[in-house]
């Protein structure tokens, strides 16, 4: 009785068995299999996107672990842009200036790297932009880093041509600062100590005590020596090759008027004469009769490290001395 199935005659008012033909079987049938392979398509899916294989979890590390790899070179390659900008400028404006050669355009130094189009391709293949845009800052820098190095072959060059020159141009700090600490302003624009108004500062004051050796920046011969309005006692060197330098508020002048010095030659000692708020040397470089940042004549005296930390410190935008 559990498994036949009978209906109610309406009309006899008695059980009467159900007999089921081939038809509703086969739906039946039919309805299971369809069942099923649904079923069994939805497992397999579902298998395949949450469960993958050995192979493709390997893979799928891999892959994060070559996009960790391509991150960390990006970075690496922009901290290497930073600092090849940065030798780009200092060889531009400091070198390639002192020695008379003319800056390297930017198109020179940028080169024509590869066409778009192969990075396009590139980030295709690779199915990521980091790819692409690593290989192309790595193409960039590559151009710029071989630009660079043929030009310092062309600088040591025209150094050892001007040797003389080389020798008479301001090179060195004008009183002795290893540690940096006796920089008390920068060149540019500060605040008056004494009026208290925005004025541009025309170079660079070293806070040191009264009596401290100053020494001459460079070869050349004394064009002045005696007082001067402002600048209280002061010293003024002619190095030839359009370069000048001036010592001001000293407490005492050890030099002449005509006589030849050379580069370490204590000229002076710091002091506080003159329009000025405290002892210090307030030192001035010129080139072709105008001012120009004395920061960028320390060259024979900084090593690259302490170089950028004179850039900071005389970056500083506070009061100057005089």
């Amino acid at each position: 009785m559990a498994n036949k199935k009978y209906r109610i005659n309406p009309e006899t008012l008695q059980l009467e068995r159900i007999e089921h033909g081939f038809r509703y079987w086969l739906r039946r049938s039919g309805g299971y299999i369809i069942g099923g392979i649904c079923l069994g398509i939805i497992f397999f899916y579902t298998f395949l996107y949450f469960f993958p294989s050995p192979r493709e979890a390997s893979l799928m590390q891999y892959n994060r672990n070559l996009t960790a790899q391509l991150d960390v070179m990006n970075r690496q390659v922009d901290l290497m842009q930073v600092v090849m900008a940065d030798m780009s400028q200092r060889d531009d404006n400091l070198y390639r200036a002192i020695l008379g050669a003319e800056p390297i355009p930017l198109s020179a130094r940028m080169g024509a790297t590869q066409q778009i189009s192969y990075y396009d391709s590139l980030a295709r293949m690779t199915n990521t932009q980091l790819a692409a845009d690593v290989q192309r800052k790595v193409d960039i820098l590559e151009k710029e880093l071989y630009v660079q190095a043929r030009s310092y072959e062309e600088i040591l060059e025209l150094a050892k041509k001007q040797e003389v020159k080389m020798e008479n141009i301001p090179a060195i700090q004008p009183v002795l600062n290893k540690d940096l600490k006796r920089m008390a302003s920068g060149y540019g624009w500060r605040i008056d100590p004494v009026y208290h108004i925005r004025r541009f500062h025309e170079g660079m004051d070293f806070s040191a005590p009264i009596g401290t050796d100053i020494f001459a920046t460079g070869n050349g011969k004394v064009i002045y020596s005696g007082w001067r309005q402002g600048y209280g006692e002061t010293v003024e060197i002619d190095h030839g090759f359009n370069y000048t330098t001036r010592y001001a508020h000293c407490s005492k002048r050890l030099v002449k008027v005509g006589q030849k010095v050379k580069r370490g030659d204590v000229i002076a000692r710091v002091g506080n004469t003159g329009k000025s708020t405290g002892p210090h040397l307030h030192y001035e470089v010129h080139y072709l009769g105008k001012t120009v940042d004395p920061r960028n004549y320390y060259f024979y005296d900084l090593s690259p490290e302490e170089y950028d930390l004179m850039v900071q410190l005389s970056s500083n935008m506070g009061n100057m001395l005089d």
